[in-house]
């Protein structure tokens, strides 16, 4: 055995990687009920991107809150521009900034808002 040679955990290698899927997979779960029922805001996933986010699609992350559907996810991620297909992990800190800018709502401006009619009201007052 030579210095650079690891010792993999015992148990065999495909059951190991369905475990980790499985862990994924219910952190991600957990993230997206949180980000639906208001407790943790999308902007501030996008910047802090926990673990369980990392390898997350944007457009699975922005579907995620309430009333943000495929059409909404588009068009947002089209201003910017970029894929609905990029992960979170992989996105600069200027990409980051800039989208949690954008859905962070702003006094003086308009910023994109699951409740449609909240942006409206700000643009009228």
């Amino acid at each position: 055995m030579n210095a650079t040679a690891t010792i993999a955990p015992a148990g065999p290698q495909h059951m190991r990687a369905l475990e980790r899927a499985n862990q994924v997979r219910l952190a991600r779960a957990e993230l997206k009920r949180r980000i639906a029922g208001g407790e943790i805001g999308v902007a501030e996933v996008i910047l802090d991107c926990p673990w369980e986010a990392d390898s997350m699609a944007v457009a699975d992350l922005l579907m995620s809150q309430r009333r943000w559907g495929q059409t909404r996810c588009r068009k947002f991620l089209a201003q910017i521009p970029m894929s609905e297909k990029k992960t979170l992990g992989s996105m600069t800190e200027r990409q980051r900034r800039t989208l949690a800018a954008m859905l962070t709502p702003v006094e003086t401006g308009r910023a994109w808002s699951a409740d449609p009619w909240l942006t409206d009201s700000l643009t009228r007052a």
